[in-house]
């Protein structure tokens, strides 16, 4: 089973088994085989030598969040003078605008670092330069056509790669920055605080937990249950987490959202003080305040997923799905856009019209790379960037039909012959009877889970059903005990309730194994994620 389960995600041979199952510390990468990376430690050297004012400039998301407050606490710590800076969604936008390095420059700043943004900035950066201010980019998102002039440009996706590892996180590129800074003054002890906020950026951003993020994630997980951070302790007591018990999935599902959740309804620096403050009262406080935009951002999302749905076309299958209004809220419309391609199935780009320029952000698919497709059409755009999988944009509200039509067109070219559909990767096919309290035991030498690394997936045949209950609100779920041979499982189907009626008393299912959680009592159940007539 473990060897099978390890062969699924790439790993062949005993030396790659073992450093992936030990989480060896020969997955991290030496920082300063990054390029730039021997630049941007001069530079920094010497604004800490003479007493410049630093800026880090972080994206408003909890990916930039974490890497500047990492950036802004560990240069704190050799003694810079530090500010943060974090750029609010609708005035501002996305990455670095010229109004804010005005603002930084009379502040007496004389170096900016940019953390996970700055990579498609290139007239700001020149603007930067002209003014008087050095520029070292840390970002991690795709380089489409070539590099800003910056002092240095950190970002391992760069074509000149010397780095082992791709897929860093905005937070991890930060990191790597703090980690060779601090290697050179033999101080790499001081890091192992900063790892809870590492893991919080990595998994939050969806990046591959493979290779060097999952060493990251692993040790970061153990720094996160024992955190001294007060704004973190006060977080997951308003989210009803427990730190020492926590797994990648809660930050995923929990920690993440509600750190972006100030980023997409006013602006990122109450997240951000949550994350440095070292006041029990301020953290209380502002982990209230994070909860109550968090509750605000549901609430808006579910209405404007709502009046989404009402506007998709009917009966009219499209290869692509560009939908938009003037109202619609810039901080959910990268959620809408996530929502509606999972359950479509489609590249999805959702937007605000305004009355000179339109806003947007697009999710997609494997099939399509939103970002070739928008620098495809980058003449009808006025900036965009991020991933294959998502991105976002700005460009004059003209130009909006003749986006739509050239997004639409490259879609149809790429997509108009496959089939559209989710799959699920089944992992393994064995008798329920066979799964037992060791091979959950053995799955869980795989974690931490997350992108690039899913919690394994089963497939038993043949299971016998002995009881079947939709539960929740509005029978939004599926409670169903399975039986094969002697043994009897517990089983949860979540937002398949509506499958009831299809349920027949020998079925065939799909599961991941989960623990239930009851009256202080742990039992291993099935997270049932499909299931058909036994065949």
């Amino acid at each position: 089973m473990l060897a099978q389960l390890l062969h699924n995600r790439g790993i062949t041979n005993p030396a790659q088994a073992e450093s992936f199952l030990d989480i060896a510390e020969t997955l991290q990468g030496d920082p300063f085989l990054l390029p730039d990376m021997d630049k941007a430690v001069s530079r920094v050297y010497h604004a800490l030598l003479s007493g410049e004012t630093i800026a880090i400039y972080g994206d408003f998301d909890a990916d930039g969040v974490c890497g500047t407050a990492i950036l802004t606490e560990g240069l704190a710590a050799l003694g810079g003078k530090v500010i943060s800076y974090f750029p609010h969604r609708v005035s501002e936008g996305y990455g670095l605008n010229t109004a804010s390095l005005d603002s930084l420059r009379e502040q007496g700043v004389t170096l900016v670092i940019t953390v996970d943004c700055g990579i498609s900035n290139f007239s700001e950066v020149e603007y930067a330069q002209r003014s008087g201010l050095d520029v070292i980019i840390t970002d991690h998102h795709t380089i489409t056509h070539g590099l800003p002039s910056a002092l240095a440009v950190i970002n391992p996706k760069r074509a000149d790669p010397s780095y082992p590892f791709y897929h860093l996180a905005g937070t991890g590129v930060a990191f790597k920055l703090l980690q060779a800074l601090f290697q050179t003054l033999g101080r790499t002890g001081q890091l192992t605080r900063m790892l809870d906020l590492v893991t919080i950026g990595t998994v939050a951003d969806m990046v591959p937990l493979l290779g060097e993020n999952r060493y990251l994630v692993k040790k970061g997980m153990e720094t996160l249950s024992q955190t001294s951070r007060v704004g973190l302790i006060e977080m997951a007591r308003a989210a009803g987490l427990q730190l020492d018990r926590m797994e990648a999935e809660d930050i995923t599902w929990s920690l993440a959202p509600r750190l972006n959740a100030p980023g997409r309804l006013d602006h990122a620096f109450s997240s951000y003080r949550l994350l440095v403050t070292d006041s029990p009262e301020e953290a209380r406080r502002l982990a209230d305040e994070v909860e109550k935009k968090n509750t605000q951002r549901q609430k808006l999302t579910g209405e404007f997923l709502a009046r989404t749905r009402e506007q998709l076309p009917a009966g009219i299958e499209f290869p692509l799905l560009m939908i938009g209004g003037e109202d619609y809220p810039p901080g959910i419309v990268g959620i809408i856009a996530g929502k509606l391609a999972d359950e479509f199935y489609r590249p999805v780009f959702i937007f605000e019209m305004g009355d000179t320029v339109v806003r947007g952000s697009a999710r997609s698919i494997p099939e399509f790379d939103v970002v070739q497709a928008l620098f495809e059409c980058q003449d009808l755009l006025l900036r965009f960037g991020g991933h294959p999988t998502a991105a976002g944009f700005a460009l004059p509200s003209e130009n909006l039909s003749r986006l739509r039509q050239c997004l639409l067109d490259k879609a149809t070219l790429q997509l108009s012959s496959l089939d559209l559909r989710p799959s699920l990767t089944i992992e393994a096919d064995i008798p329920l009877h066979r799964m037992q309290g060791s091979t959950y035991s053995l799955v869980g030498r795989l974690a931490p889970f997350g992108r690039g690394n899913p919690v394994p997936t089963f497939l038993s045949r043949r299971t016998r059903v002995i009881d079947c209950q939709k539960v929740g609100g509005a029978s939004r779920h599926l409670r169903l005990k399975l039986r094969d041979k002697e043994v009897i499982w517990k089983a949860i189907g979540f937002d398949l309730g509506h499958l009831a009626a299809e349920v027949t008393p020998e079925i065939d299912v799909v599961y991941n194994l989960v623990v239930d959680q009851w009256n202080g009592e742990e039992t291993l159940a099935l997270n049932i994620l499909d299931f058909a007539p036994a065949c």
